[in-house]
Protein backbone atom coordinates (compact mmCIF):
# COMPACT_ATOMS: atom_id res chain seq x y z
CA UNK A 1 0.00 0.00 0.00
CA UNK A 2 1.58 3.45 -0.98
CA UNK A 3 2.50 5.47 2.45
CA UNK A 4 2.51 9.09 1.92
CA UNK A 5 3.82 9.54 5.12
CA UNK A 6 7.00 7.38 3.99
CA UNK A 7 7.49 9.23 0.44
CA UNK A 8 7.20 12.73 2.60
CA UNK A 9 9.51 11.33 5.02
CA UNK A 10 11.99 10.49 2.53
CA UNK A 11 11.56 13.77 0.55
CA UNK A 12 12.48 15.38 3.71
CA UNK A 13 15.68 13.60 4.35
CA UNK A 14 16.79 14.41 1.20
CA UNK A 15 15.79 17.90 1.64
CA UNK A 16 18.01 17.67 4.55
CA UNK A 17 21.30 16.36 2.64
CA UNK A 18 20.89 18.51 0.27
CA UNK A 19 20.84 21.56 2.67
CA UNK A 20 24.22 19.96 4.68
CA UNK A 21 25.57 19.69 1.27
CA UNK A 22 24.80 23.01 -0.15
CA UNK A 23 26.63 24.75 3.30
CA UNK A 24 29.79 22.32 3.14
CA UNK A 25 30.28 23.03 -1.00
CA UNK A 26 29.86 26.96 -0.41
CA UNK A 27 32.24 26.49 2.68
CA UNK A 28 34.76 25.39 -0.08
CA UNK A 29 33.91 27.88 -2.56
CA UNK A 30 34.68 30.22 0.29
CA UNK A 31 38.33 28.97 0.65
CA UNK A 32 39.13 28.76 -2.88
CA UNK A 33 38.14 32.60 -2.87
CA UNK A 34 40.28 32.65 -0.26
CA UNK A 35 44.28 34.07 -0.71
CA UNK A 36 45.05 33.43 3.42
CA UNK A 37 44.03 33.50 6.69
CA UNK A 38 44.86 33.80 10.33
CA UNK A 39 43.52 32.28 13.43
CA UNK A 40 43.88 30.95 17.14
CA UNK A 41 43.99 27.32 17.07
CA UNK A 42 42.64 25.54 20.13
CA UNK A 43 42.84 21.83 20.30
CA UNK A 44 41.70 19.35 23.01
CA UNK A 45 42.85 15.27 21.87
CA UNK A 46 41.64 12.19 23.85
CA UNK A 47 44.97 12.82 26.23
CA UNK A 48 42.71 15.81 27.67
CA UNK A 49 45.75 18.05 26.83
CA UNK A 50 45.32 20.63 25.35
CA UNK A 51 47.10 22.70 22.40
CA UNK A 52 46.80 26.93 21.94
CA UNK A 53 48.80 27.87 18.47
CA UNK A 54 49.17 31.31 16.60
CA UNK A 55 48.40 29.69 13.10
CA UNK A 56 48.87 31.74 9.59
CA UNK A 57 48.26 30.18 6.34
CA UNK A 58 48.59 31.41 2.73
CA UNK A 59 48.13 29.94 -0.88
CA UNK A 60 49.71 27.77 -2.13
CA UNK A 61 50.23 26.37 1.27
CA UNK A 62 52.96 28.14 3.57
CA UNK A 63 52.04 27.72 7.28
CA UNK A 64 53.50 29.35 10.04
CA UNK A 65 52.13 27.82 13.67
CA UNK A 66 53.60 29.66 16.93
CA UNK A 67 53.30 27.24 19.88
CA UNK A 68 51.50 28.93 22.98
CA UNK A 69 50.65 26.14 24.84
CA UNK A 70 52.85 23.20 25.14
CA UNK A 71 56.63 23.95 23.62
CA UNK A 72 55.96 27.65 24.20
CA UNK A 73 57.68 29.92 22.10
CA UNK A 74 58.50 27.52 19.36
CA UNK A 75 58.25 28.33 16.07
CA UNK A 76 57.32 26.17 12.55
CA UNK A 77 57.32 27.32 9.59
CA UNK A 78 56.25 25.21 6.21
CA UNK A 79 57.88 25.69 2.82
CA UNK A 80 55.67 24.27 0.46
CA UNK A 81 58.23 24.98 -2.56
CA UNK A 82 60.68 23.20 -0.88
CA UNK A 83 58.38 21.16 1.29
CA UNK A 84 60.57 21.14 4.15
CA UNK A 85 59.77 22.62 8.15
CA UNK A 86 62.32 24.99 9.75
CA UNK A 87 61.53 24.41 13.10
CA UNK A 88 62.92 26.78 15.97
CA UNK A 89 62.57 25.01 19.34
CA UNK A 90 63.12 27.69 21.41
CA UNK A 91 61.77 30.67 19.10
CA UNK A 92 62.79 33.05 16.37
CA UNK A 93 66.08 34.32 16.82
CA UNK A 94 67.54 31.78 18.33
CA UNK A 95 70.74 29.71 16.80
CA UNK A 96 69.27 26.35 17.13
CA UNK A 97 67.01 25.82 13.46
CA UNK A 98 65.71 22.32 12.72
CA UNK A 99 65.26 21.56 8.96
CA UNK A 100 62.88 18.52 8.66
CA UNK A 101 60.68 16.63 6.54
CA UNK A 102 56.77 17.53 7.21
CA UNK A 103 56.36 13.37 7.98
CA UNK A 104 58.83 13.98 10.48
CA UNK A 105 57.56 12.10 13.60
CA UNK A 106 59.02 15.04 16.16
CA UNK A 107 56.46 17.24 14.51
CA UNK A 108 53.61 14.95 13.99
CA UNK A 109 50.93 15.41 16.25
CA UNK A 110 49.39 13.23 18.44
CA UNK A 111 46.76 11.85 15.61
CA UNK A 112 49.06 11.59 13.15
CA UNK A 113 48.34 15.53 11.93
CA UNK A 114 50.97 16.69 9.31
CA UNK A 115 51.66 20.55 9.08
CA UNK A 116 51.52 20.21 5.36
CA UNK A 117 47.93 18.87 5.48
CA UNK A 118 46.83 21.11 8.49
CA UNK A 119 45.02 23.92 7.20
CA UNK A 120 41.32 24.42 6.35
CA UNK A 121 41.28 23.74 3.11
CA UNK A 122 42.90 20.21 4.08
CA UNK A 123 39.98 19.84 6.38
CA UNK A 124 37.25 20.52 4.10
CA UNK A 125 39.19 18.45 1.29
CA UNK A 126 38.21 15.19 4.17
CA UNK A 127 34.63 16.35 4.70
CA UNK A 128 33.73 16.22 1.24
CA UNK A 129 35.50 12.99 0.74
CA UNK A 130 33.86 11.71 4.03
CA UNK A 131 30.78 12.65 2.47
CA UNK A 132 31.23 11.19 -0.64
CA UNK A 133 31.70 7.95 0.98
CA UNK A 134 28.56 8.62 3.69
CA UNK A 135 26.16 11.33 3.79
CA UNK A 136 25.74 15.00 4.96
CA UNK A 137 23.46 16.48 7.83
CA UNK A 138 22.43 19.79 9.17
CA UNK A 139 23.05 20.20 12.65
CA UNK A 140 21.02 23.67 12.39
CA UNK A 141 21.91 27.22 13.69
CA UNK A 142 23.79 27.85 17.31
CA UNK A 143 25.86 30.44 18.85
CA UNK A 144 29.47 29.81 19.83
CA UNK A 145 30.84 32.36 21.61
CA UNK A 146 29.69 35.51 19.91
CA UNK A 147 29.62 34.23 16.81
CA UNK A 148 26.71 32.98 15.32
CA UNK A 149 27.23 29.53 13.97
CA UNK A 150 25.37 27.09 11.43
CA UNK A 151 26.61 23.05 12.06
CA UNK A 152 26.77 20.19 9.96
CA UNK A 153 27.55 16.50 10.49
CA UNK A 154 29.36 14.15 8.16
CA UNK A 155 29.46 11.01 8.49
CA UNK A 156 30.74 7.79 6.64
CA UNK A 157 28.67 4.26 5.28
CA UNK A 158 29.45 1.72 7.61
CA UNK A 159 33.00 1.67 8.44
CA UNK A 160 34.08 4.48 5.78
CA UNK A 161 36.83 6.96 7.34
CA UNK A 162 38.84 9.68 6.04
CA UNK A 163 42.58 10.15 7.33
CA UNK A 164 41.02 8.34 10.55
CA UNK A 165 37.80 10.06 11.12
CA UNK A 166 34.66 8.29 10.95
CA UNK A 167 32.28 10.89 11.74
CA UNK A 168 32.59 15.24 11.47
CA UNK A 169 30.52 17.50 13.52
CA UNK A 170 31.72 20.90 12.15
CA UNK A 171 30.26 24.44 12.35
CA UNK A 172 30.83 27.42 10.03
CA UNK A 173 30.58 31.34 10.71
CA UNK A 174 27.41 32.17 9.73
CA UNK A 175 28.57 35.29 7.66
CA UNK A 176 31.78 33.58 6.21
CA UNK A 177 31.15 30.04 6.28
CA UNK A 178 34.86 29.62 7.64
CA UNK A 179 35.14 26.77 10.08
CA UNK A 180 34.85 27.62 14.47
CA UNK A 181 34.56 24.55 15.96
CA UNK A 182 35.43 21.19 14.51
CA UNK A 183 34.76 17.59 16.54
CA UNK A 184 35.91 13.88 15.39
CA UNK A 185 35.18 10.76 15.85
CA UNK A 186 36.55 7.47 14.96
CA UNK A 187 34.81 4.29 13.70
CA UNK A 188 34.52 3.03 16.93
CA UNK A 189 32.14 6.21 18.16
CA UNK A 190 34.96 7.51 20.37
CA UNK A 191 35.91 11.07 20.16
CA UNK A 192 39.28 12.07 18.65
CA UNK A 193 39.69 15.48 18.82
CA UNK A 194 37.71 18.85 19.81
CA UNK A 195 39.58 22.15 17.33
CA UNK A 196 38.34 25.55 17.77
CA UNK A 197 39.31 28.32 14.95
CA UNK A 198 39.19 32.06 17.14
CA UNK A 199 39.63 35.51 16.36
CA UNK A 200 40.05 34.74 12.38
CA UNK A 201 41.03 37.05 9.97
CA UNK A 202 40.66 36.49 5.95
CA UNK A 203 42.63 38.08 3.38
CA UNK A 204 45.75 38.32 5.75
CA UNK A 205 48.52 40.61 4.11
CA UNK A 206 51.29 39.15 5.90
CA UNK A 207 54.58 40.63 6.06
CA UNK A 208 57.43 39.69 3.74
CA UNK A 209 59.13 38.00 6.49
CA UNK A 210 56.56 36.26 8.15
CA UNK A 211 56.99 33.19 6.78
CA UNK A 212 60.83 33.35 6.14
CA UNK A 213 61.62 35.01 9.55
CA UNK A 214 65.46 33.85 9.46
CA UNK A 215 65.84 36.55 6.22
Amino acid sequence: MFKPQLVAGLIATLALGAQAADVLDAAISRFVALASYRATVRSVGTGGEGQLIRYGYRKPGWVRMAFVRPHAGAVLVYDPGARKVRLWPFGVGYLLVLTLSPDNALIRGEHGHRVDRSDVGALLANLAALRDRGSAAPLGDAVIGEQQVTGVEVKGAGDANVAGVHRYRVWFARDTLFPARVESYGVDGQAIETVMLEDVERDVAFPDDFFRPER
